[in-house]
């Protein structure tokens, strides 16, 4: 693997300082950071990872959202299982490549998608994959269980003896446990925290009791607030209740969720989160890069550290701005990414 140097205004460590320095990257690992001379006219973030998605839903690009939810999304047979059913394997598999490069080029390098269609549909989302990215995939209907799995992905918690038997299941195996809940209410909250997930998508009505739960039980939250706005499940910036979870301590991350209707896009997410729950920027970079710990790594920009950045050109913006990360995430975003590195490798490079 070749050494790579980037110099530019880096957000470094955790708390996303921003510093003028110049990155040697050695073996896909951050060996050293120097002060930088002069300015290089580039932002290098930590990549993002995007914690909830669908992408097979890819095959169904902007579907008119002309019924309920349920309607939509809910299996077995609901109209985005059908048109999953209806579609070939090869035609399946080339869209949801797409959008993994599609996500690459807006300086994501990681994700954790919700896979149907049994242990098939595991080994199809595997033989989409593109070099560089790193899924995590979370399957279901004997899915979950595969090599190539991740973990289990459920679409609700009934209580079901199946719901429970796969959960305990996936636990004995070893993998994760991530389940949908409160979306649409709140019915299916105590059930989800009785499987004890490493994860619950969405947590759009949470109640005080819920956060305090999955800040004692450290289970972690993945918030999709453009789904969850454009969708109907919310119009209020109380829900989810994102200032609370951060308040408690909860880990939080970012996803996207459906493909269909929304595109995978981290820095537009970053964007509204900040503009509709007032999140600081560097609240919410950390949710749109903290879910690399469910793939057991990470995009801190630290010596040390795997080297996963996300580098954007500033568009002869940084010498106006008085908040360099509002700006990559606001103004500049998924345009304006000329680079992206995974494990030291550039798998993104602006023509």
């Amino acid at each position: 693997m070749d050494n790579i140097q980037l110099t530019g205004t880096a957000f470094l460590g955790s708390d996303f300082r921003p510093e003028n320095v110049e990155l040697t990257i050695n073996n896909g690992v951050i060996t050293d950071i120097s002060p930088a001379r002069g300015n290089s006219g580039k932002l290098i973030l930590p990549a993002f990872f995007n914690a909830h998605t669908h992408i097979g839903d890819t095959v169904a690009l902007d579907t008119p959202i002309d019924r309920p939810l349920k309607e939509l999304v809910a299996p077995p047979d609901g109209l985005k299982h059908v048109i999953l059913r209806e579609t070939s394997e090869d035609k399946l598999i080339s869209a949801m490549r797409h959008t993994m490069e599609f996500m690459v080029q807006g300086g994501t390098t990681g994700f954790a998608d919700f896979r149907e269609g049994g242990a098939a549909g595991v080994s199809e989302i595997s033989s989409a994959r593109i070099s560089g990215i790193t899924p995590v995939i979370l399957g279901r209907d004997g899915g979950e269980l595969t090599a190539e799995s991740a973990g289990l992905g459920l679409s609700n918690a009934h209580r079901l003896d199946s719901e429970i038997e796969a959960a305990a299941a996936a636990k004995r195996a070893g993998k994760l446990v991530a389940v949908h809940a409160g979306e649409g209410g709140i019915k299916d909250i105590e059930p989800a925290f009785e499987l004890e997930p490493d994860l619950i998508i969405h947590a759009t009505n949470f109640r005080p009791q819920d956060i305090r739960r999955a800040a004692d039980e450290d289970v972690a939250v993945v918030l999709c607030p453009r789904s969850n706005w454009l969708l109907g499940v919310t119009d209020s910036a109380k829900k989810p209740p994102v200032r609370e979870l951060l308040d408690a301590g909860c880990r939080v991350y970012l996803g996207t969720d459906n493909v269909m209707f929304v595109s995978p896009d981290m820095a537009a997410e970053c964007a509204f989160l900040m503009t509709v729950y007032k999140t600081t920027p560097e609240e919410a970079l950390s949710m749109a890069s903290g879910g690399f710990s469910l793939a057991g790594t990470s995009s801190v920009i630290e010596e040390g550290k795997p080297a996963n950045l996300c580098v954007m050109d500033d568009a002869g913006l940084l010498s106006l701005s008085r908040k360099p990360l509002t700006t990559a995430l606001t103004r500049l975003g998924r345009g304006y990414v000329c680079q992206t590195v995974s494990n030291g490798e550039i798998i993104y490079s602006e023509k």
